[in-house]
């Protein structure tokens, strides 16, 4: 399982490097807005949104328990799906400028030892939960399902065998992030959404629209609650 997902994560990396320099601006200047050849000025700052959190309950001591360690997995293995996404969009862009399948073929190749290199030694350590949740992540960061991606960048004989030999782990690599449909996922955006609030993750926003408030709705019923 540990070598899946490095393979996953190996083969849509790619050495980025990127500098942005930040510009001071003065606290009095003042933008302006052209609409038809007339400027307005802008005095409106543009801000993120900020979703208001509920407050979390849970039936007994041992569903807290739970709950926290679902928070330590997920926020351990959350960068390294943040990390899928960008390399993943940082390799196809690169392959779009390569003409020949066998340059293609030849940079994906070089792109997934570097990357082993780099990160094997923590991935190894991920337990079969983490994987899991991972596999989930990778899916709400890219869009696309571990096995979709194996498929595409690989065959899709090496998706069946890499699912079924994940399998053997309880590990599916087809699994979706569903936070309207399973209340583990939607306890792990809940983790994710107050890590990114208080600045413990650095925020990535999901491939897809995730509408967090018909979750909270869904799952915040009583009957619903994380241990019950």
């Amino acid at each position: 399982m540990k070598n899946l997902v490095i393979f996953v994560i190996g083969f849509s990396s790619i050495i980025v490097s990127a500098q942005v320099n930040p510009k001071e601006r003065d606290s009095t200047q003042i933008e302006y807005i052209i609409i038809e050849g007339d400027s307005i000025p802008r005095t409106v700052i543009d801000l993120d949104e900020v979703l208001l959190l509920p407050n979390l309950s849970f039936d007994n001591r041992d569903a807290r328990i739970r709950y926290l360690i679902l928070k330590r997995k997920t926020l351990k293995v959350y960068p390294y799906a943040k990390l899928a996404a960008e390399r993943l969009e940082a390799l196809n862009e690169r392959l779009s400028t390569l003409k020949r399948k066998r340059d293609k073929r030849k940079y994906a190749k070089v792109i997934q030892r570097y990357i082993e290199d780099e990160f094997s030694a923590e991935l190894k350590k991920l337990t079969k939960t983490e994987g899991q949740i991972l596999v989930k992540l990778i899916h709400r960061q890219t869009g696309k399902t571990t096995f979709d991606l194996i498929k595409e960048l690989r065959s899709g004989w090496r998706a069946f065998w890499y699912n079924n030999t994940a399998s053997l782990f309880d590990i599916s690599l087809k699994r979706e992030f569903a936070p309207l449909d399973e209340l583990e996922d939607y306890l792990i955006e809940d983790i994710l959404q107050r890590a990114f609030q208080n600045q413990i993750l650095e925020r990535q926003n999901p491939a897809f629209d995730i509408d967090f408030y018909s979750c909270v709705n869904k799952w915040s019923k009583p009957k619903k609650k994380y241990g019950g």
